[in-house]
């Protein structure tokens, strides 16, 4: 099992990709780490009930928080916002484009939290805000691979060292398909069933090539040879051609690779010299994805042949 809390995110980075206003906030604030990807309206908390209250959860005010606090005389709302804010919280965010009261600000400067506002409205931002959370706290292991996609579907392509990941990349992108990740492929888990994909900063858009080096992708294939991030759809194996094994030739039998506890559709490829492995692996993903719809060639043929043997 994998704990979201061995991840953090600095705020500087939430305000910088939120484009969020500062009201109170300070040049070491950018250093407050944020642990947990779900966020708190805390309306409970402003009539005062704090029990089960997730001081790591970052606070978000909206129109319904704000009217019930304008109600109140000064002194109650200075008690409230004093006792919320005192509780180490990572940051206050005040959505519509609504002005912090002083109370708000008195209390964020008392204890050095930052008070932050934004213009959407609350319920979508509070959406995209927990959407960005899960991807930057998202827990995360890096495999030695190639990651490209192929019509549509994420691919993984997992071998030992000189079986050929990187030059059927090539002929992949060759064919229009588009490189994610080369060699090194950061693997992070967004949600219970959804593995996501993308490459070191350092190597992204390179892929090396035994014999003649480093290759700059983008730069010779061009802006759409290349992404950023891909879902993983499938994993593939590649091994050397062994002499009289007996390689699965139906598909009837699924095999699945379990990456941060989520299954993953699995195939095992042979490699032999003749092979025209890029062709092999299209036809791969767009097995993978008629599987993904409901539709899987294998059980279809064993189906026809029980009919035709009059078996029910």
């Amino acid at each position: 099992m994998f704990d979201e809390k061995n991840f953090s995110v600095n705020m500087g980075t939430i305000v910088s990709e939120l484009k969020l206003k500062k009201n109170y906030y300070k040049e070491e604030m950018d250093e407050i780490k944020v642990v947990c990807s779900n966020v708190n309206r805390p309306g409970l908390q402003l009539v005062g009930f704090f029990e089960y209250f997730d001081s790591d959860r970052i606070q978000i005010i909206g129109k319904v928080e704000t009217t019930y606090l304008e109600a109140m005389d000064i002194k109650k709302r200075e008690e409230v916002m004093d006792e919320l804010f005192s509780k180490n919280i990572p940051a206050v965010i005040v959505t519509r484009d609504m002005n912090p009261d002083e109370a708000m600000i008195k209390a964020a400067e008392k204890y050095g939290v930052p008070l932050l506002s934004t213009k959407a409205n609350t319920s979508r931002f509070m959406s995209e805000l927990i959407r960005r959370l899960s991807v930057w706290l998202a827990p995360r292991i890096t495999r030695h691979g190639v990651l490209v996609e192929v019509y549509g579907e994420g691919m993984l392509i997992l071998g030992e060292s000189g079986v050929g990941k990187s030059e059927a990349a090539i002929e992949l992108l060759k064919r229009g398909h588009r490189l994610v990740a080369d060699d090194a492929v950061e693997i992070k888990k967004v949600s219970s069933e959804t593995l996501v994909g993308e490459s070191p900063a350092i190597i992204k858009h390179y892929i090396e090539l035994r014999g003649i080096g480093i290759v700059n992708v983008k730069n010779i294939f061009g802006m759409g040879a290349v992404k950023d991030t891909e879902k993983i759809d499938l994993v593939v194996k590649l091994e050397p051609w062994k002499s009289g094994y007996e390689y699965d030739r139906l598909g009837i039998e699924n095999e699945y690779a379990e990456i941060l506890d989520v299954k993953v559709p699995q195939l095992t490829i042979p490699v032999r010299q003749g092979r025209n492995l890029a062709v092999i692996l299209e036809v791969a993903a767009m097995n993978n994805r008629q599987k993904r719809m409901g539709y899987n060639a294998a059980d279809e043929l064993y189906k026809r042949l029980n009919e035709s043997m009059g078996i029910e």
